[in-house]
C-alpha cells in the first residue's frame, strides 16, 4: 500500500502555464519559457497529465497525493502587473484539474483534501509565492480565498511592497502587516519561506494564528539564509505550524554547488529531519519538496536555475 503524500510547494503551475501568459508579462519576466529551452518544446511543458516537468498525473501514479501548486510570482514582475500574472497561472493550473477530473480536485477548502484522498484522487491546493499584489488591493485576499488559495508568502527573495527576502534587511511594511491581518481574518495561511530574520520577527510580533514555511530546512544543519534557525523552527513549532522540507541541494549541504547537485546524499537530507526531532518536532516536520523549483539530489538534471532550479522526481519519495 502506498503512504499518502503531503506536499507544500511545488512550482509546477508556472512551469506548465508559463505559455498562457500574456507576452508581456513574459517579456518583464525575462523569459518565453519558465527555464531556458522549455519553449523550444512547449508540448512538454502544459499539461499536468503527462509533461517533462517534476510533477504530473502520469509520475504520481497511483499514490495518494495531496499537492500544493504555488503560482509563483518573480520579483521581476511589477506590483501592478502581478494580479493579472497570478490570476492567469492559477486559471491554467485549475483548468488542468477541471479536465482531468476523472484523476484531481481543485480543493477550495480543508476540508476537500481528506476525501480527495479516500476517492484516489490528486488533491489540486492551490497557494501564492510571493503575493505583492495584495499591497495594491488587500480584498484580493478574501477574494481568492474563495476562490480556494490557501497559502500564500509575502515575498520572494528581493525587497518588496510587503516584505523582503534575505536579498535585504528591509522589515514589513505597513501594507505588508495589513495583508497579514486579512489573512487571519479570512482563513489563508501565512507561509514564512524566503522571509528575512526581520521579517519572521516581525510576523511573529503581529501573527495571531499558526503559520507555516513551506520550504525550509534547518540552518544549524546546512548555515544558507533562507534556512531557519533554531529559534525560528521553535517559534513555528510553539505556534502550532508546520515546516515543509525542501529537497534543494544547496540548502541541504554546505557543499553542494550546481556541479554537485546530485551527490548530496538522503542521509544529508535526514539529517535535517533528526535535527528538528532534537527540537521537538514530531508535529511540526513535512515536506516541502520544492518540485520544479530546486535542484535536488533524487532524479536526474535538469536545466540550471540557481539557486531555484528543480529536478526531483516525486517517485523517488513516494515509496514506503
Amino acid at each position: 500500500m502506498a503512504y499518502p503524500v503531503f506536499d507544500l510547494h511545488c512550482d509546477t503551475a508556472d512551469r506548465i502555464g508559463w505559455a498562457t501568459l500574456d507576452l508581456d508579462l513574459r517579456f518583464t519576466a525575462g523569459t518565453d519559457g519558465y527555464f531556458p529551452g522549455d519553449e523550444t518544446h512547449p508540448q512538454d511543458f502544459d499539461l499536468i497529465e503527462g509533461n517533462a516537468c517534476a510533477i504530473s498525473l502520469a509520475k504520481i501514479g497511483n499514490t495518494p497525493w495531496a499537492q500544493c501548486f504555488a503560482t509563483f510570482v518573480p520579483d521581476e514582475i511589477p506590483t501592478a502587473h502581478a494580479a493579472r500574472f497570478q490570476a492567469q497561472i492559477m486559471a491554467h493550473m485549475s483548468g488542468q484539474a477541471m479536465l482531468n477530473h476523472d484523476r484531481m480536485v481543485n480543493v477550495r477548502s480543508a476540508a476537500d483534501i481528506r476525501p480527495a484522498l479516500k476517492d484516489g484522487k490528486v488533491a489540486c491546493i492551490h497557494t501564492i509565492e510571493n503575493a505583492t499584489f495584495f499591497a495594491e488591493d488587500p480584498a484580493l485576499i478574501e477574494v481568492l480565498k474563495s476562490l480556494g488559495v490557501l497559502m500564500s508568502s509575502l515575498s520572494w527573495n528581493a525587497q518588496g511592497p510587503l516584505a523582503s527576502g534575505h536579498d535585504t534587511h528591509a522589515g514589513l511594511t505597513a501594507a505588508g502587516i495589513e495583508a497579514l491581518t486579512q489573512m487571519e481574518h479570512a482563513g489563508m495561511i501565512l507561509d514564512v519561506s524566503h522571509l528575512n530574520d526581520e521579517c519572521f520577527d516581525e510576523v511573529v510580533a503581529h501573527a495571531t494564528r499558526p503559520f507555516v514555511a513551506s520550504h525550509s530546512n534547518s540552518r544549524a544543519v546546512c548555515g544558507v539564509k533562507r534556512n531557519l534557525t533554531d529559534d525560528q523552527f521553535r517559534t513555528i513549532r510553539d505556534m502550532g505550524g508546520i515546516v515543509g522540507l525542501n529537497y534543494c541541494s544547496e540548502f541541504l549541504s554546505n557543499d553542494a554547488t550546481d556541479k554537485t547537485t546530485a551527490d548530496v546524499t538522503f542521509d544529508q537530507l535526514a539529517a535535517h529531519i533528526e535535527h528538528w526531532l532534537d527540537l521537538g518536532g514530531e508535529d511540526v516536520i513535512a515536506l516541502g519538496g520544492d518540485w520544479d523549483g530546486a535542484k535536488c539530489p533524487l532524479s536526474s538534471p535538469m536545466p540550471a536555475r540557481c539557486p531555484n532550479s528543480r529536478t526531483c522526481s516525486p517517485s523517488t519519495l513516494a515509496r514506503p
